[in-house]
């Protein structure tokens, strides 16, 4: 199981920026996929993008531009850059990761603990 350690949360006025990390665990290998999902005050837990071994990213479309998901893959590390931000951004943002495990054949999902956001003036 990936353990994963999250940093950099906390509180910024809004129009301003923030950097999110998370670091797993893993060693001796590439984690297939790390992202980021938030939770909002009162909301479901929603997906902000992804990462796979190879780099390739998505976001999902109403966060693109002000959003950035990136990794360092030799770490297993991954980092959200979030720019402009509006009170409508404060969440508690969780990292994720989804890996494919050859010796169960099967994919095992690890998630952070949860790092909180808060957008005001």
């Amino acid at each position: 199981q990936v353990q994963l350690v999250e940093s950099g949360g906390g509180l910024v006025q809004p129009g301003g920026s923030l950097r999110l990390s998370c670091a797993g665990s893993a060693s001796g290998f590439s984690i297939n996929y790390m992202g980021w999902y938030r939770q909002p005050p009162g909301q479901e837990r929603e997906l902000v993008g992804t990462v796979t071994s190879g780099g390739s990213t998505k976001h999902v479309n109403s966060l693109k531009g002000r959003f950035t998901i990136s990794r360092d893959g030799n770490k297993n590390t991954v980092y959200i850059e979030k720019n402009s931000l509006k009170p409508d951004d404060t969440a508690v943002y969780f990292c994720y990761t989804s890996n494919f495990s050859s010796t169960f054949n099967t994919w095992q999902d690890n998630w952070g603990q949860g790092t909180q956001v808060t957008v005001s003036s």
